[in-house]
């Protein structure tokens, strides 16, 4: 009989797969062995393993670049990064190597990038372009970025103020794009989009605001929606509509000559994952040049923001099942030694799925079973699969600890999760490690940050320690 979990998963996926594998009932990350991590860090922990953010960048240039040479376009391509799926520098370390730009939404963004600048790991040459809601000091740091000869930074307007608040600042001319407000799928709660302006404002907002304006050139234009890119008619009608925009505004504005259509590339969140990444990217190139070439109007330069696409699948998180408490007749409860509310905080504020594996124990028969977190929270659990109706791990024994680890989380979390700070029920955030390759190709490991401890709270707090 097949009633081991590895006979499980081998039944119901095509398994093993490219990042994942299984050696003498342990399982293997991109070769990282998770067991041996875990026997040195100990669990709770989380990690990132830094080259799948070169991994992922390189795929996607690499299927511009094939879609580009295919249609003959004759627009450049520009990877973007946006900073807010994570800040940390070892990320934009890595995200920096391969030669791409950047996208930042609040302020202090652009303090980062002035520091990236000074280090050597971006120049005037790259790309900074600053979506969201501009505050005063958003502007000011803006300004400062543009007045100190960064020419490549593009604020992208986001309403009708910003041109001013803008013009007062800069000293010279500058560049600027307009983000559309597309309009949202059905089941949404609203109609359209907080972010940009209308698609009957545009052209108007453009000949009032922009072409009477001296110092001020159209360069971009930015389309994105929340849903992100997916092959259905939502999308495709939505891409239709933006480019109805570019070439009415290109008829008029020759500075015109970059179409940003945003992120929004899915990640893996199961086995089960399939997303042609490649037929969506040709087509894209496909409709923009065949639009444009129905109205006569040069093709744009194509920008890309990808944010959980860059770093999302280079993230992990590793716990330890403490205790099983069987509730009532049907529902036995795994208790891991951390929370989903403040380690993995999507999966609670807007039930987001990642991939959940066991790490050892691939020969032991399973069992059905739900996944609650440390703090007292009803809130505070995880039941559910994208591909099944609930969680089958190994069966729960005492005397043989079982780990299991959620895979592909390094977007968002720490910074939802708020890192360093106060967590629900003063439940410490774990010890995180960061996996590289040295020059021989061989996989190391560091402590980033250590696992909290009570004095960091307390500290935070207000408490006095030192009594």
């Amino acid at each position: 009989m097949n009633t081991k979990y590895i006979d499980l998963i081998n039944q119901t996926f095509d398994f093993p797969q490219e990042e994942f594998k299984v050696e003498k009932g342990q399982l293997q990350f991109h070769d990282i062995d998770l067991m041996a991590l875990t026997e040195t860090y100990g669990a709770p922990l989380k990690f990132t393993y830094l080259p799948q953010i070169s991994n992922n960048i390189n795929r996607a240039k690499r299927w511009f670049d094939e879609a580009i040479k295919k249609h003959k376009y004759k627009g450049k391509y520009y990877y973007c990064y946006c900073t807010k799926s994570s800040h940390f520098k070892h990320v934009l370390d890595e995200a920096l190597k391969n030669d791409i730009h950047i996208e930042t939404s609040s302020a202090f963004d652009i303090d980062i990038v002035e520091q990236l600048k000074a280090t050597g790991k971006i120049t005037d040459d790259t790309y900074v372009i600053s979506n969201g809601f501009k505050r005063a000091q958003y502007v000011t740091n803006i300004a400062r970025l543009i007045n100190n000869g960064h020419k490549n930074a593009i604020p992208i307007i986001d309403n009708y103020e910003e041109i001013d608040l803008l013009s007062q600042e800069i000293k010279g001319h500058f560049n600027v794009g307009i983000r559309i407000a597309s309009e949202e799928e059905p089941k949404f709660e609203f109609y359209t989009s907080r972010l940009g302006i209308g698609y009957k404002n545009i052209l108007p907002f453009y000949k009032s605001q922009i072409a009477t304006n001296e110092k001020v050139s159209l360069k971009m234009l930015h389309f994105f929606i929340n849903t992100g890119i997916r092959d259905n008619a939502y999308y495709w009608n939505e891409l239709l509509k933006c480019l109805r925009v570019y070439i009415s505004l290109k008829k008029i504005c020759p500075t015109l000559d970059s179409l940003n259509i945003g992120g929004g590339f899915p990640i893996k969140n199961s086995l089960a994952f399939e997303f042609d990444y490649e037929y969506m990217i040709d087509e894209i190139i496909n409709q923009i040049q065949l639009t444009c070439e129905e109205e006569g109007v040069d093709v744009p330069n194509i920008f890309t923001e990808f944010g959980s696409f860059t770093v999302g699948e280079s993230g992990g998180a590793i716990y330890e099942v403490l205790y099983q408490k069987q509730q009532n007749d049907r529902e036995k409860w795994n208790m891991i030694n951390s929370s989903f509310i403040t380690t993995l905080p999507d999966t609670w504020a807007i039930n987001k799925r990642f991939i959940l594996l066991p790490i050892n124990r691939w020969q032991d028969s399973y069992e059905r079973v739900l996944l609650g977190g440390l703090t007292c929270d009803s809130d505070d659990y995880y039941n559910s699969e994208q591909h099944m109706n609930a969680i089958y791990l190994p069966k729960y024994h005492k005397e043989k600890p079982l780990y299991i680890g959620f895979f592909n989380t390094g977007a968002y979390q720490e910074t939802i999760g708020g890192f360093g700070g106060l967590q629900h029920c003063l439940i410490p955030s774990p010890k995180h490690i960061l996996i590289d390759k040295d020059a021989s190709g061989k996989l190391v490991s560091k402590v980033f940050s250590e696992q909290q401890e009570s004095a960091d709270l307390l500290q935070i707090l207000g408490y006095d320690t030192h009594k």
